[in-house]
């Protein structure tokens, strides 16, 4: 056991750089892994928590003021209802901020079904006939609480009083899209001037039966007294939205540095038996056997991956909560979860299980060395020079050690496309990052190409015109164009869901779509739809579709994919002008609002507000950029825990050339090569494989970034096309970058290596 400890000390002494690049990268690994569990689990449990503790409604269907909801309480399959509400649609303003809400009538008792769960203040109270109670998201966007007022439209004074803030499983507030809910009494409502309706939520006995349920509840209200259908998947998958993303991301990645730790803990222990054959062979002589020799590898290289598992489960653990933004709220919150221990024993323990079968499979081989030692037969072989490389010395001006550091480098046998093979994964993988760093960058500065040509949504009150509207917004000269809009909701075939369906822009003044497939949609009854619908529906670019608004049938001519990064891409746009010919009544109620390039959307839409005065409710439109900024901090870690792999598996590369390179180092210097010149040798070696490994890696990494992208645009709606690569500034800089770290790094080893004496040469070939 002395005899191990000592052998495992020297080397650790000998390599303490490569073993501090192994257990920073195992603990970078970990706390991708961790950070990804503790993502996955918030992005789950508040909206499944809510969900469960409030009984909530699988299905909400808003409907006419002339349906009768409460015959789908007699629907097989349908366990209880909740309501049916009557609802009207509004706007309420709490200190100069305005919000559009559906004020639904409610019982002084809380429903069992689908109930609201207080989270500051107090239920309904029939002694406050003006009292309300806010969801939580509306209540955010108000800044309002218990106590405040909320006014009304309409200048007649009326005000309404918040008596508390709720959570619920419903859809959350989102401005210019979705209206918050407000829970008042009947009476309440009854005397709030707005556009009336009901509202009914079925809970179902089997959830996975939600479609069919739907489609029954269609048939028997009839299509025409159905405005709109959510379901709990849809509003469990935007309430988990981009923060599971961040969570597959960070477990993509964790996943992909593990796989490439274990590479390089695999070629360092390779290469160092390799290097050591004489010292195994008389660690052996000497009474050592395989399995101790073995267990010297394995000891040492699960020391490190166990220390740096176990620093990466502390700093999670103690400092996780601390991290800025999402991250740090979600740590948070999967502190709590029940499985939180489990899950913080697992993924260390998995991460050093699988470096320990990449450190097994390397030092069996050094078990399998003969206690004689044995000169390999590449050795033995010989490695003259090939017909290249002695025309490349014979040309005047070529610099001999460049042309001995090429042949060095790639004149290993299948070691040297091994040793490229792992330097170039972690280099392909920080191209994937950068993929994703400069796609997201893309949405900043060129929200126009992904669907999102509009900074500021305009909608005008009641009362103002289309040409009052549009005077109003074209005051700025900062706008460049306020394209008329409209957005309905609409049943797909099957009556089983609501899709989105928006007339945008005229003929005479189309909207700039984004499309990515087909053409826009110019003619009549001609659409662009998003990915989301057109999975939905089973259909392609070029196929016709029927969808149904109010019991009305509009017949449409797909003849592009747009990318439509709001609604899940459950989408279809044509012109206002298609909508009007089967409603000649329909009038824009939205203005999307196009900037110059430069413009401030935030100092826009004061300066529009403010000149509006109350009669145009403008908000910023919000893009995946909003809500992925966390990704970028996220993107420059994973890429700091891929530039360690990167060292670790240098600093083999770089071991492993100065160890080839001993045999020649007794003929370099017979011909008469300074130890300058032999030190550039190994240098110009170690660059060549930086260099064959970064022209692999970025080759390979940006088709691959490209596929991943798109796939998760395709997969999550907004569809395919989105994906922008680094540009060749960035890849040059990043080739560059492991060329001259590989050049730095491998300097003084190598200068170390030339001046050695010419024992210690001899020793070293024998």
């Amino acid at each position: 056991m002395r005899a191990m400890l000592r052998w495992a000390h020297a080397d650790l002494r000998t390599h303490r750089g490569e073993a501090l690049f192994l257990i920073s990268a195992t603990a970078g690994i970990v706390a991708s892994l961790l950070l990804a569990a503790a993502l996955f689990g918030y992005a789950t449990n508040p909206w499944q928590r809510v969900f469960t503790q409030s009984h909530g409604a699988h299905v909400w269907i808003r409907t006419a003021p002339t349906a009768d909801p409460s015959r789908l309480g007699a629907l097989d399959g349908v366990a209880a209802l909740s309501g049916p509400y009557d609802t009207v649609a509004t706007t309420v303003a709490s200190r100069g901020a305005r919000a559009a809400a559906e004020l639904r009538a409610a019982d002084a008792v809380p429903p069992a079904t689908g109930r609201p769960l207080l989270t500051a203040g107090r239920w309904l109270d029939p002694a406050v006939p003006d009292g309300v109670v806010l969801d939580s998201s509306l209540a955010a966007a108000l800044v309002a609480g218990p106590g405040d007022t909320l006014t009304l439209p309409g200048g007649t004074g009326r005000t309404l009083t918040v008596l508390g803030v709720a959570d619920t499983a419903e859809p959350r507030y989102s401005p210019g899209e979705r209206p918050g809910i407000l829970w008042a009494g009947a009476s309440a409502v009854d005397r709030t001037p707005g556009r009336s309706g009901q509202v009914v939520g079925l809970r179902l006995t089997d959830p996975d039966d939600t479609a069919y349920a739907v489609q029954r509840a269609v048939t028997t209200l009839g299509a025409g007294a159905v405005t709109d259908i959510g379901t709990w998947q849809q509003t469990r998958a935007e309430a988990q939205g981009d923060t599971r993303l961040l969570g597959q991301v960070l477990g993509l990645f964790g996943l992909a540095a593990l796989l490439a730790a274990a590479l390089a803990v695999f070629g360092a222990i390779s290469t160092r038996v390799r290097g050591h054959l004489r010292d195994i062979s008389v660690l052996k002589a000497i009474g050592f056997t395989p399995g101790q020799v073995v267990r010297v590898f394995l000891v040492q290289h699960l020391a490190f991956a166990a220390l740096g598992a176990a620093l990466a489960t502390v700093l999670t653990q103690a400092l996780g909560s601390r991290i800025p933004g999402r991250l740090g709220d979600a740590v948070g919150v999967w502190q709590g979860l029940p499985g939180h221990t489990a899950a913080l024993l697992a993924v260390p323990a998995a991460v050093v299980v699988f470096i320990g079968a990449a450190t097994c499979l390397a030092a069996w081989r050094a078990g399998r060395v003969p206690p004689v030692p044995v000169v390999p037969a590449a050795a033995t072989a010989g490695r003259g020079l090939t017909g290249a490389a002695r025309r490349a010395l014979a040309v005047r001006g070529v610099p001999p050690a460049l042309v001995l550091g090429w042949h060095r480098a790639f004149s290993r046998g299948r070691h040297t496309p091994a040793a490229v093979a792992r330097l170039a994964l972690p280099l392909l993988l920080m191209t994937v990052a950068l993929s994703a760093w400069t796609t997201i960058a893309r949405f900043d500065t060129s929200p126009e190409r992904l669907g999102l040509p509009a900074a500021l949504t305009a909608r005008p009150a009641d009362g103002v015109g289309d040409r009052e509207a549009r005077a109003l917004l074209q005051r700025s000269p900062d706008v460049v164009d306020a394209h008329r809009g409209l957005e309905v909701a609409a049943l797909v075939p099957g009556q089983t869901g609501t899709i989105a369906l928006r007339g945008l822009g005229t003929r005479q003044d189309p909207y700039p779509y984004s499309v990515v497939e087909g053409r826009p949609a110019h003619g009549p009854d001609e659409a662009v739809a998003g990915q989301g619908l057109l999975d939905l529906l089973g259909v392609g670019v070029g196929d016709w579709v029927r969808v149904t608004v109010a019991g009305h049938p509009q017949v449409l001519h797909i003849v592009g994919r747009s990318i439509e990064p709001e609604n899940g891409g459950r989408t279809i746009s044509t012109s206002l002008d298609t909508l009007r010919e089967n409603d000649p009544a329909l009038r824009p109620t939205v203005y999307h609002v196009r900037l110059r390039p430069g413009a401030d959307p935030h100092a826009v839409r004061a300066e529009l507000a403010q000149a509006a005065a109350g009669r145009l409710d403008i908000h910023e439109v919000t893009g995946p950029a909003d809500r992925l900024s966390s990704l970028r901090g996220v993107v420059a870690g994973l890429l700091a825990v891929l530039a360690l792999i990167g060292l670790t598996e240098l600093s083999t590369a770089i071991g492993g050339t100065i160890r080839d390179g001993e045999r020649d180092l007794l003929a370099l210097k017979a011909i008469g090569l300074s130890p300058r010149q032999i030190t550039a040798v190994t240098v110009t070696a170690v660059g060549c494989t930086a260099l064959a490994a970064a022209v692999a890696g970025t080759a390979l990494g940006v088709p691959l970034a490209h596929w991943l992208i798109d796939h998760e645009g395709r997969t999550s709606g907004m569809g395919a096309g989105i994906a922008h690569g680094p540009s060749a500034l960035h890849l040059l800089t990043l080739t560059a970058g492991a060329v001259l770290g590989a050049v730095l790094l491998s300097a003084v080893p190598a200068a170390r290596a030339a001046r050695r004496r010419l024992a210690d040469t001899l020793g070293a070939v024998a």
